[in-house]
């Protein structure tokens, strides 16, 4: 009987449905709302992770949990539900930090119940776009899912929010045209009209529709991750978001392109991921770099973090383009690393800002003698940001490497340009990042005096939400095998769907490809597994 619950459903609508009650709730001054967002949070998570436990098994690379019930049936659009190994982790990444956010939100003082509603509407909706198994339930997920940030930055965010919210509104939505344009193309393609994301993945295309569609996903996505050049408006977002909007911003939003482009790209469309496949790296590369540059120039505290988002999401477009189930599982490893380390350190920068009601690194320093929690905290994130061994940022970094250096699909030239680049952005990390450091928490800026004499340290509540987030940080680094073995058969299923179609596509291809016909095919299943779970 447990087995056939609805669980899904109940994971994604409960969030929204409880955020209806927060009007009906007798509170004048917030702290009440407040407690109820986060109770909600917390059982919407526990749910989760209580169904995942007895009904989801990582051994399986098949859709499960599917719950299917029609809703529109005159266009085919049902309410279609079901988690994988690509789903699955994300939704735990997507609970663990929604809910800690909407505790990182507890001063909230200016119209509490319509910030604590629109927290819990923006986190079913993120659940839905993992969960969603039908084309146009993903697509009005995925814009629905634009409101609730455009207003949490509208209406809490800096001086410059309308101006931030209005580009973050206007790149999202017009980017997000592309998913249903190309969407469609897909569904009426072959005369069998179908919405549902597994049959289509199982549709054969034309090579041309499957090119332009998929270069249509890529900018939709691209927008979302984002890649260059549709970076932009995530500076100015992160610049003017309340922490625990950046939060789930960099923890989770950012994430939603990552899948996307494993599921709708690379999955669906595996022949155009082939000829894709070296765009993506060269991108991932340029995210890398350009990103670190960037990064390195910001005054802002909180843009130089997400610039730094930029860069580190250029390790996804690598493992993604490399073809291989290593890559893969890279991918995904660095999509949640980055997810806890980036809500980790915008966090304690919205702690920082409290205290010093400024974002200017310029005009702060000194604050490690009146602050060394929040100095320990940050300086373990930013070890975490710049890939120190023993955390989740190295294992997942050094993971979409060895994938790159053991793909059979790229010439050795190639490899090595590649890496080559990459250090150069690894290089680039920790000198913006220490120097960071260096300007906040030591030496003296403008107010340094000021700030020695009257700045609060972090108090305990901050410590435990930073310590939620860090903890994981450092156990995945230690034992990666305990996120890796949620998704290791799923990716190697999808690499293996790609590498189906590899020696046909392959003679076609552009010239830096490796000879495919004759070069070694993808390891076996439990070779792969081994490779992976053995690093």
């Amino acid at each position: 009987m447990a087995a056939q619950f609805p669980w899904l459903t109940l994971i994604t609508l409960l969030p929204v449905i409880a955020a209806f009650f927060i009007p009906l709730l007798p509170d004048k001054q917030g702290k009440t709302v407040r407690w109820y967002a986060l109770v909600v949070g917390l059982v919407t998570f526990g749910l989760s992770v209580y169904a995942f436990s007895q009904h989801y098994d990582p051994l399986l690379p098949d859709f499960q949990m599917t719950e299917v019930i029609p809703w529109i049936p005159q266009i085919g659009l049902n309410w279609s539900l079901a988690v994988d190994g690509l789903a699955m982790p994300l939704i735990l990444l997507t609970g663990l930090i929604n809910t800690v956010a909407i505790f990182a939100a507890w001063n909230v003082q200016h119209k509490p119940r319509l910030f604590y509603f629109l927290m819990l509407a923006l986190y079913s909706a993120q659940i839905g776009v993992f969960a969603a198994q039908d084309l146009m339930l993903f697509f009005l997920i995925w814009e629905l899912e634009l409101v609730p940030v455009y207003l949490l930055i509208s209406i809490w965010g800096g001086p410059k929010r309308q101006y931030a919210a209005t580009k973050f509104i206007l790149y999202t939505a017009l980017g997000s045209i592309f998913i249903l344009v190309a969407g469609l193309a897909m569904a009426f393609s072959g005369g069998n009209f179908t919405l549902d994301m597994a049959t289509l993945g199982m549709k054969e295309y034309p090579m041309a529709l499957e090119l332009l569609a998929y270069a249509g996903f890529l900018i939709a996505f691209g927008v979302k991750m984002p890649i260059f050049p549709l970076h932009t408006w995530l500076p100015d977002a992160h610049g003017e978001a309340s922490a625990p909007v950046s939060m789930v911003l960099a923890g989770v939003l950012l994430k939603m392109g990552g899948y996307g482009l494993i599921r709708f790209n690379a999955q669906m469309l595996p022949d155009a991921h082939f000829y894709f496949a070296p765009v993506l790296i060269i991108l991932g590369v340029v995210n890398i770099v350009y990103g670190a540059l960037t990064a390195f120039a910001q005054e802002n505290l909180k843009r130089r973090l997400a610039c730094s988002s930029i860069s580190h999401m250029g390790f996804v477009l690598i493992g993604v383009g490399t073809l291989n189930a290593v890559g893969l599982n890279g991918a995904m490893l660095q999509m949640i690393s980055h997810g806890l380390i980036a809500a980790a350190l915008f966090f304690l920068a919205g702690v920082t800002y409290e205290r010093t009601h400024t974002l200017v690194m310029e005009k702060m320093g000194g604050l490690a003698k009146s602050m060394p929690k929040t100095f320990a905290l940050i300086t373990v994130g930013s070890m975490a940001s710049l890939a120190l061994p023993g955390m989740s940022g190295f294992i997942s970094e050094l993971t979409v490497f060895v994938g790159l250096t053991a793909s059979d699909t790229y010439t050795s030239i190639f490899k090595v340009g590649v890496i080559f680049l990459s250090a150069v952005g690894l290089l680039l990390t920790p000198v913006y990042l220490l120097s960071m450091l260096r300007k906040v928490f030591f030496g003296s800026g403008e107010g340094g005096e000021m700030f020695d004499k009257y700045i609060s340290d972090a108090k305990p509540r901050e410590v435990f939400i930073a310590a939620c987030l860090l903890v994981p940080i450092l156990i995945v680094g230690f034992y990666p095998k305990l996120a890796t073995q949620t998704y290791d058969v799923t990716t190697v299923a999808v690499a293996d769907q790609i590498q189906r179609g590899v020696p046909t596509v392959a003679s076609q291809a552009f010239p830096l490809y490796a000879q495919l016909h004759q070069a070694p095919s993808l390891a076996p299943q439990e070779t792969t597994i081994a490779m992976m779970q053995g690093r």
